[in-house]
Order: structure tokens, then sequence, then C-alpha cells
């Protein structure tokens, strides 16, 4: 059987063995619903807000800041529609993930309205433009942190700042899905008001993250019927996904975060350098302000289908935001926005698991199935 090398970590990255061994001792303790009064809830209670705690200290937050949910797509329609009481008008960069713009877009068919800004060729925004597109009737802004698709950080501080002062009462919503676990975050050191995060993208369970919303903030509930979460989002707490997601925050601890990031540069060094040796491979995203553990390629000339089949027959799991290669029949909305081939594309990403073995089977087979593919088509 061939031996398998994954580098799909920016989908999912497969869950730590410290988040494993945290949900097994939750599920074999037999605890009880936290909001109730007897021994088991009252434990229930303790270890969750215990891991409140761990989630705050690992994104820079407050412990009573943190919200759980079922994950950043949860997170980020909870802070969209959260904040629409507030205005009817939203702004947004035209490389946000599907969950902000969809999310919008069902707002904008009851009569909200919304200002897409765009991005340069890198795929960064302007935060003049952002704050520019602020009017009176704006409730909040959305900004991600880092790209999905490219790996091109923002320029999250400037941006904040003048939306600030262009407006110091709209709110502001950084979707942090694709960067935390890879890059340091600190809530409150951003001055936004809210942030999104998703356990999955760094080695913890899916179905669980956070929205981090800022002290004092109050939002209108997506989930109503109980009083968890401070009647921030009702429903049965998922525990066991809780003391995953604050197991593998607790990794990143103590230097744990910069010895990744760096191992994972380490790593997307090799594959930039192989990428540049390849005739009609081309990097797309920002060459320096950028995640550590992404890279996106523009492949002339092969369809991103059939690179991805033959990756997978070598044993390399990828991805690609092109069309025909994901779950849309579109093009990448990000890189159109950006102004590149949208339609030929590959991602690769690393993480905790991937070994020196893992990206030299990837360049090795990558490599590989470009000449075949171009040897094919003549």
């Amino acid at each position: 059987m061939t031996r398998r090398h994954y580098l799909d970590h920016a989908s999912t990255s497969p869950l730590r063995p410290e988040a494993l061994s945290a949900m097994n001792q939750w599920w074999a303790a037999g605890h009880g619903d936290p909001s109730r009064m007897h021994a088991e809830a009252l434990t229930a209670r303790y270890e969750i807000e215990q891991a409140r705690q761990q989630v705050a200290d690992c994104f820079g937050a407050r412990s009573r800041e943190v919200v759980f949910t079922s994950g950043a797509t949860e997170s980020i329609a909870a802070a969209v529609r959260g904040s629409s009481y507030r205005g009817t008008h939203q702004v947004l960069s035209a490389v946000e993930h599907s969950a902000v713009r969809l999310s919008v877009e069902r707002l904008e068919a009851n009569d909200y309205q919304a200002t897409v800004v765009g991005v340069d060729s890198t795929g960064r925004v302007d935060p003049a433009e952002m704050a520019a597109a602020i009017g009176p009737d704006t409730a909040a802004v959305h900004c991600q942190w880092a790209n999905h698709e490219v790996g091109t950080a923002q320029p999250v501080a400037e941006m904040v700042a003048a939306c600030r002062e262009r407006s110091p009462e709209v709110l502001i919503h950084i979707d942090a899905a694709a960067a935390a676990g890879q890059v340091p975050i600190d809530f409150a050191e951003t001055g936004a008001d809210l942030m999104s995060i998703s356990a999955h993208k760094f080695g913890g369970p899916p179905g669980i993250g956070a929205l981090l919303v800022r002290r004092g903030l109050r939002l209108v509930p997506l989930l109503e019927g109980g009083d968890q979460e401070r009647a921030r989002r009702a429903g049965l707490e998922n525990g066991a996904a809780i003391a995953g997601f604050a197991a593998a925050c607790a990794v990143l601890e103590d230097g744990g975060l910069e010895q990744e990031a760096s191992r994972a540069q380490f790593h997307t060094d090799k594959l930039r350098d192989l990428a540049q040796s390849i005739e009609g491979v081309e990097l797309y995203g920002h060459p320096t302000e950028c995640l550590p553990h992404l890279v996106c390629l523009g492949i002339d000339d092969v369809e991103p289908q059939a690179v991805l089949i033959a990756l997978d027959r070598a044993g390399v799991a990828a991805h690609s935001g092109s069309s025909c290669a994901s779950e849309s029949l579109e093009p990448s909305p990000v890189l159109e926005a950006m102004g590149v081939d949208a339609h030929h594309s590959l991602r690769l990403s690393v993480g905790w698991s991937t070994t020196d073995a893992d990206v030299d089977a990837a360049a090795s087979a990558l490599e590989q199935a470009l000449a075949e593919l171009r040897k094919l088509r003549g």
C-alpha cells in the first residue's frame, strides 16, 4: 500500500494525541449537564471553565470573552447576524471566506446592503479603503487575519485603527480561522470586537470553535433556547470537544507555537523553492506577509483536478480552490479578486504532524505529475 503524505492541513489538521487524550478522559468521567446542580454537573462546569481559560490565554482574550460554538462557520454567522441590529450595512474584503460572504449575502436578501472592498494582486486589502467604505448605517466590518487559500496575512492592526478613526462605534470582526494555531494572536491587542476561531485547523477536534466577544459587547444570539454560554449561545455544551480544543491550545504554550511555525516555514520554503524551479508554475499570495504553513501555486496549462488525482495516486493529499476540484463549480473568488488565474491553482499546507519525508514526497510527486500531464498534452 502506498504510504500517505498529508499536505492539506489548511482544510483540516489531524487530531493531536493530546486532544484525543483529553476527550477520552472527558467521556470516561461520566460528566453531567454543566447547567445542573449535582456533583457530576458541577465537575463538568469546572472543567469547561478551565478549558475556557486555556483557550482565552492562547488567543489573548479574557475567559468571559470566549463563547464556545460548533466552529468558525457558526462563529462567523453569529458575528454577522448578531451585529446586524446595529445598522443596515456591512463591509467585507473581496477575499473573505464563503462563510462570511454568504452570511452577508443572506442579510442582503433582507434589505441590508454590503460593500465589498477589493485587494491587490497578493490578496492584501488597503486599510484606508476598508475604512472609507464605512457609512452612517454600517453595523460591522469583516476582515480575515490571513487568507485560507493563498496564505496572505492582512494588516489587521492598521485596518482596525483606520476603521476606529472613521467610526468608533462600528463593530470589527476578524476571521482568524486560517491563522489560529499558526501565528501568535492577541485578541485584546488587535482592538477588534469579535474574532472567529476553529479548533480543527490546528489539531483540535472538528465541531468546536469559539467566537471571542469583546468585554461588555452584547450581541443578539444566533441560537436561542437555554442560557448556556452566559445566554450568548444556546445548547448543551460539547464538553469533550471543548476539552480537546483546550488541549490543542495547551500544546502551543511555552514556545510550542513558535517551534511549529518555524518547522512549517522550513517545509513550505522547500516547496516554494521547488515551485520556482518548474516552468509554468508561479507563487500566489504575498511573498513575506503570509502564513508559515501554506503555499498556493498557479499551474499553467494543467487542470487542477488532474494534478490532484496524480498526487493522490502517489500518496499525497493536497487541495485546489479552483473549479471542478472543490465542492463548487465556480472559479475561486479569492483568486479572481486578486486578478490571477482562478482556474488553475494548487494548495499545499503542512502542520503539526508533517515530516521532512512528507514534504520531499510531495515535491517529487508534484514535479513528476506535472511532467507527465504536460507530456500527455503534447
